[in-house]
């Protein structure tokens, strides 16, 4: 019974911190499906990486918040009521999730697990080709809570988002990815060292502070 009380406790203080999150009320009012937008624009604010005219994929793209705030800086001048994205779409945004959600206007959409080989070759095909200005990627495993595992989870998505961006980007392109200060942060690093001429870490205001995400942004290939 002790437990349970607890958990309650934990559930309601949760929800209470939800409710009053400045960035949650902002995102309702905006019109963005989660508060997760905001650390985009942070990022992109800080950087000036997404500009109309863009290709970008948006890995682990559910709810949909990301592309959503791509498609916005795609139309800027098109937005609705309330900041709705719509309107004609400078750019091309391809979302990649294993979960499904609701269609954004001009957004093409695929799902399935990046870490599958055939959902990579969907995602190549729907390219055609095309060079990639930059990924995005607030991809995240399933946590276990055990150290080791959750780290080699981490890193198997960055090392694939990665390996993506070499494949993929042009000379110039970026990649922004999630990922949890903890075991195999170092090498994750070290790996965007090896792989672009610059590389910063963000851990943006719209991040919970009791989190310990934050972000990686890798630009020009070496």
């Amino acid at each position: 019974m002790k437990f349970t009380s607890k958990s309650k406790k934990i559930n309601k203080a949760w929800l209470h911190g939800h409710i009053n999150d400045p960035y949650v009320k902002a995102a309702q009012k905006d019109g963005y499906r989660a508060r997760a937008a905001y650390k985009l624009q942070e990022i992109d604010e800080e950087l000036k990486l997404i500009r109309p005219g863009q290709v970008v994929v948006d890995l682990g793209a559910a709810p949909g918040a990301w592309s959503q705030y791509l498609r916005r800086k795609f139309a800027p001048k098109e937005a609705g009521v309330g900041g709705a994205a719509v309107g004609q779409l400078n750019g091309t945004i391809i979302a990649l999730d294993l979960l499904d959600f609701e269609p954004i206007e001009g957004v093409h959409f695929i799902q399935g697990d990046f870490r599958e080989d055939a959902v990579l070759k969907e995602l190549e095909d729907t390219l055609a080709g095309r060079a990639v200005d930059l990924v995005v990627s607030d991809m995240a495993p399933n946590l276990s809570g055990i150290t080791d595992t959750d780290a080699a989870r981490v890193s198997l998505l960055i090392e694939l988002a990665l390996d993506f961006g070499q494949k993929h980007l042009t000379p110039d392109g970026a990649l922004v990815a999630k990922v949890f200060h903890g075991a195999g942060y170092d090498d994750l690093v070290a790996q965007f060292r090896k792989t672009f001429k610059k590389v910063k870490t963000l851990k943006p205001k719209a991040s919970r502070d009791r989190s310990s995400e934050t972000f990686l942004i890798g630009i020009g290939l070496k």
